[in-house]
């Protein structure tokens, strides 16, 4: 069923503010007077970031895959903190405590986000453009014994500035068809599978996605349409793509016209959050959406993403976080796994900003100015859910790559913002260096940081319910039909 013509016309009447941080454009340009995209490889788009920032080398990231090799992941606990000391979230650039709530919106939290923008994942440009939904199809069927409404959606973003990269957001929306009102919606960011099916996916291609404990029984859209939710798919690489050739293209290229990227630019994660938060932006349009409790949730570089998400937008009210290891919930101080300088190389270097690079050398990841559990606290005061597989002990387990116990010394390093502003955090005895974990597949559910390890492999899928039952006391769908 085709409705741009009954949907588009009704956005056209909303200010330009629901759906863009856009400043007035000039005359549209047109394609015959404007250079075209850079066609670089990663190798050659990265060479030209480290001559921006005056680099000569970079330390060679970990193999976390032959043991044999001279830099195998580490993953001896005494080796593990090599800079132990972490950046206060609560203690001001010049020195000063942060006391009140007040001092943390006002003083605090923008200096830690301004960092976060500078140094690790880069600024969302001001003239980033508008984007325009349309629904392309909408059907009716049963997932499960539940009848849903399946929309499917085109978020097109306006590309007049720069006609020669055409950019347009996939979304899928799915609610319930009997719900009695606006119901709550959770947004995952859908892995491309077809990109692990070559091979390309560090955790070893298609067995990474085989079906491992807690995938039996309801999926986790089932699990949420249970709930009287709806949930939503993004698909991140339909708007940026996931590698260091495409930075001249997408969002990312789209902003630059095609040209490279400068050093406090947007690596792909910050590009990832920013279409979320262009979903949310249509959610506060569609009357099946409750747009106040809209979740987010990601698994690995996904993970990642939903972490940066909920940090930069306030308007997401709860986060699944799945496996986000280096560059989300883990620390990046961390000697453990995958490193700072696994982000600094080819390969992935294009989830950051240029001036990230700077920490795989010469400086190193001691000299960040921020760390992941500043990250968390920027979801603060909302809930925020970190789930991770267990290292070892059960067939197809996550293994120690993502560094569970750095990302849950962030976790609990994060309390102290949450406490500020009257939450609770994991609540353990402890500081981050001490806190002891706790066993596998035990949930610390009690407060609004919450964590738990299942012993279901390189996934969130076992942990839904977990979730869920945890969500309940912060999100509420609809009353039942009677």
């Amino acid at each position: 069923m085709q409705l741009r013509n009954v949907f588009v016309p009704a956005l056209a009447a909303l200010t330009a503010a629901n759906f863009c941080h856009a400043e007035p454009s000039a005359a549209p340009a047109t394609a015959t007077n404007l250079p075209p995209p850079m066609n670089w490889t990663a190798g050659q788009d990265h060479q030209n970031m480290m001559e921006q920032l005056g680099i000569k080398t970079l330390r060679p990231g970990a193999d976390g895959m032959n043991p044999k090799a001279a830099n195998y992941q580490n993953t001896d606990e005494a080796r593990a903190n090599p800079y132990p000391n972490l950046p206060d979230p609560l203690t001001l650039n010049d020195g000063k405590r942060v006391t009140t709530p007040e001092m943390w919106w006002q003083q605090r939290r923008p200096e830690i986000v301004e960092d976060f923008d500078r140094e690790v994942y880069g600024r969302v440009p001001k003239n980033a453009p508008k984007v325009t939904w349309e629904i392309t199809s909408v059907t009716r069927t049963n997932n499960g014994a539940i009848p849903v409404i399946t929309k499917q959606l085109t978020g097109h973003v306006d590309n007049s500035a720069y006609p020669l990269i055409s950019v347009n957001i996939q979304l899928t929306l799915t609610t319930p068809a009997n719900a009695t009102g606006p119901v709550p919606v959770m947004l995952e960011f859908g892995f491309d599978f077809s990109r692990f099916l070559r091979g390309t996916n560090r955790f070893g291609g298609t067995n990474a996605f085989r079906r491992f404990p807690g995938f039996n029984g309801p999926n986790w859209q089932q699990l949420v349409l249970s709930n009287g939710w709806g949930y939503a798919i993004i698909v991140p690489t339909s708007y940026q793509a996931d590698d260091g050739a495409g930075l001249t293209r997408g969002i990312i290229g789209l902003c630059n016209r095609g040209q490279p990227r400068k050093p406090d630019d947007w690596g792909a994660l910050r590009a990832w959050a920013w279409g979320a938060s262009r979903a949310l932006d249509y959610f506060e349009t569609d009357p099946a959406v409750d747009a106040k409790q809209v979740g987010i949730e990601g698994l690995s570089r996904y993970g990642k993403a939903t972490l940066v998400t909920m940090a930069y937008d306030p308007r997401f009210a709860i986060a699944l976080v799945g496996s986000s290891g280096e560059g989300g919930a883990k620390l990046s101080r961390r000697n453990w796994g995958e490193l700072v300088e696994n982000l600094t190389g080819t390969g992935e270097y294009h989830w950051m900003a240029g001036n990230f690079l700077k920490y795989g050398g010469p400086l190193t990841p001691g000299d960040l100015p921020v760390d992941a559990h500043e990250l968390i606290a920027l979801c603060a005061p909302r809930p925020v859910f970190i789930s991770y597989g267990a290292t070892s002990g059960s067939p197809g387990a996550e293994g120690t790559w993502v560094d569970q116990h750095g990302s849950f010394m962030a976790t609990v390093a994060a309390e102290p913002v949450y406490r500020l502003l009257a939450k609770k955090g994991l609540e353990v005895h402890g500081n981050y260096l001490t806190a002891p974990m706790p066993p596998v597949n035990t949930a610390l559910t009690n407060g609004d940081l919450a964590w738990r390890q299942h012993d279901g492999g390189h996934t969130d899928a076992p942990n839904w319910p977990a979730f869920l039952q945890w969500a309940d006391r912060y999100i509420h769908g609809p009353p039942p039909t009677k």
